[in-house]
């Protein structure tokens, strides 16, 4: 049994998240993650929601609540979205933990004793108007790199290149829109990241096989310009993780937090102690300490682009320069943007669809599919309702749909509702037999890749074989002259419908279980020996006619959605 570590980029807890967020980390993330399990493997699968940083305030601001009150809110609201799609991680946490708060901590001081944090004087934007100093996130302007207008102060969206507020043209507040911003002197923790090129670039070589994209970011930041950067890890902030040195004060450093993006990759250590102290495991070490077992773990993380710079650099850096036995990732699964309709999507515009509004229009597994059958992995991709439509209506309801209805419906008007006994399969059948295993494997393959749109290709593609052996065999015409040799082939293709279920329920559980229950069967093992599995059930085994597996969208809701979806325009 291989052992899987898997997490998710974690989430801000700033609102609702749209599906180009879904389809970026968390979706593609619990694909691996099922299917990983799928195979008997043992899999933790962590997430969590980024509670801390100017995000999370501005939010609770604009609520008008506490920013605790806040956090704690959306972090239900996020639980509860994620079930909703049926993501299956084995914790969902907050970074705002008590587990997070003192691991943050012990990494802060470990660092030090290691001479890898410095105190820096600087000037930062503080605006008399708000009176308060802006760190980089309250902070909005054009990007000098790309002429984005609205790039924050720490990293510009569209370009993805990393930016000091001092940079921005015509920088603003985020808080007020007051542009009569002044340098002021105030003191700051540095993690001495410059000093670890050598050492991030030399373990960057020995990750095996990491997408281009991934590889692509973490070179351009180690070797453009002037090369990696030193990067603050504290902020003039109220809401956060106060700094320390383990368990001691900082001197100095009083009133102030750490930079959210130091503490939130580390939160994905803490949320295995979240984990367990929730009484839902019993050893969290021996997942992210090598000296603790976790040296025979695959460690897998999920993300989009613009989250690449941290987990490549600045989180091995504090791994590495703990000089701790932590587990550091093996894979690193970044993914492009998912546009909308020719845009992109917007929440102040009210442009997309977001993931609550998603789950009251459709079932989860509608857009789990879509979204995974064309996840942005070599390019960004584009959301349109036309190809929703059609991609549901084709793939889901013609070709998977059908087949379990056409079978099960046949086999219940001239064999009842049991799996038929009698006949012989012959080449036809081998033949199939044969294309399915071929195909399985394929599939296989690039699911141990995390090769998302490979395996929905393939998946699709052994969907479709069962319905080209229906048209091919043609039991209601068999039937008419050889009743045996229909009810061989119906017994075939019923188990056919417990194949597809066992396999796709990776990207579609619901509908997954939907044809196992209807099938009076909880056999989901894998087939590895696909002849094997396809006499699973046997003649005689009950089952019941399955209620539609999935419908077809029509023109009017589409057209209805579109309208409603595309928000207000310039």
């Amino acid at each position: 049994m291989a052992r899987h570590l898997i997490t998710s980029a974690i989430p801000y807890i700033n609102g609702i998240k749209h599906l180009g967020n879904l389809v970026g980390s968390q979706l593609p993330a619990d694909l691996f993650a099922r299917y990983q399990r799928a195979r008997g493997n043992e899999v933790l699968f962590l997430c969590a929601t980024d509670e801390h940083g100017t995000p999370a305030e501005l939010a609770a601001a604009k609520a008008g609540k506490p920013v605790a009150e806040y956090c704690a809110e959306m972090h239900e609201v996020q639980s509860r979205i994620a079930e909703g799609f049926r993501l299956s991680f084995d914790h969902f946490g907050r970074s705002s933990s008590p587990q997070n708060h003192k691991l943050t901590q012990h990494f802060a001081g470990v660092l030090a004793e290691r001479g890898l944090i410095r105190e820096v004087s600087e000037t930062q934007m503080y605006s008399p108007t708000d009176g308060r100093y802006l760190p980089d996130r309250y902070i909005e302007g054009t990007c000098p790199n790309c002429g984005f207008e609205d790039a924050r102060g720490d990293q510009c969206d569209n370009c993805t290149k990393q930016l000091d507020p001092v940079e921005l043209i015509n920088p603003r507040s985020v808080i007020s829109g007051a542009t009569d911003l002044e340098m002021r002197e105030t003191k700051h923790l540095y993690l001495c990241q410059s000093q670890m090129k050598d050492e991030l670039e030399q373990w960057i070589d020995t990750r095996e096989g990491w997408p281009v994209l991934t590889t692509s970011i973490a070179k351009k930041w180690l070797n453009d310009g002037d090369g990696l950067q030193d990067r603050g890890i504290t902020r003039d902030l109220d809401w956060g993780i106060p700094v320390k040195k383990g368990d001691e004060d900082w001197p100095g450093m009083e009133g102030k937090v750490f930079y959210v993006w130091f503490d939130a990759p580390i939160e994905y250590i803490a949320c295995a102690q979240e984990w367990v102290d929730a009484g839902k495991g019993e050893d969290w070490a021996r997942w992210w300490r090598t000296d603790k077992g976790a040296e025979d773990v695959t460690y897998t993380q999920f993300m989009g682009k613009d989250n690449v710079p941290f987990h490549t650099l600045s989180f091995p850096a504090t791994i590495l320069g703990s000089g701790e036995p932590w587990k550091l990732v093996d894979y690193i699964k970044s993914f492009n943007y998912l546009n909308y309709d020719g845009g992109q999507f917007s929440t102040s515009r009210g442009r997309g669809v977001f993931m609550d509004q998603a789950l009251e229009i459709l079932p989860a597994d509608y857009w789990r599919w879509w979204l995974l059958s064309h996840a942005p992995e070599s390019s960004d991709a584009e959301f349109t309702w036309e190809n929703f439509q059609s991609s549901v209506n084709k793939d889901l309801a013609d070709v998977l749909g059908n087949f379990a209805s056409r079978v099960t419906k046949f086999c219940r008007s001239k064999f009842g509702e049991v799996v038929p006994e009698g006949g012989s399969t012959g080449e036809r059948e081998a033949q199939l037999v044969a294309d399915l295993t071929a195909k399985i494997r394929e599939y296989e393959e690039h699911m141990a890749h995390a090769e998302v749109r490979k395996s929905a290709t393939a998946l699709r593609a052994a969907w479709v074989l069962g319905n080209e052996y229906l048209q091919d065999a043609a039991p209601w015409s068999t039937f008419k002259t050889d009743p045996e040799t229909a009810a061989a082939q119906i017994r075939l293709a019923l188990n056919v419908i417990r194949l597809y279920a066992v396999i796709s329920q990776p990207f579609i559980p619901d509908a997954s279980a939907q044809l196992l229950e209807a099938l009076k069967t909880d056999d989901d093992s894998w087939p590895d020996d696909v002849p094997a599995a396809l006499s699973t059930l046997p003649a005689g085994h009950a089952f019941t006619v399955p209620d539609v597996t999935f419908r077809k969208i029509t023109d009017d809701e589409r057209e209805d959605w579109q309208t409603r979806f595309a928000g207000k325009r310039d």
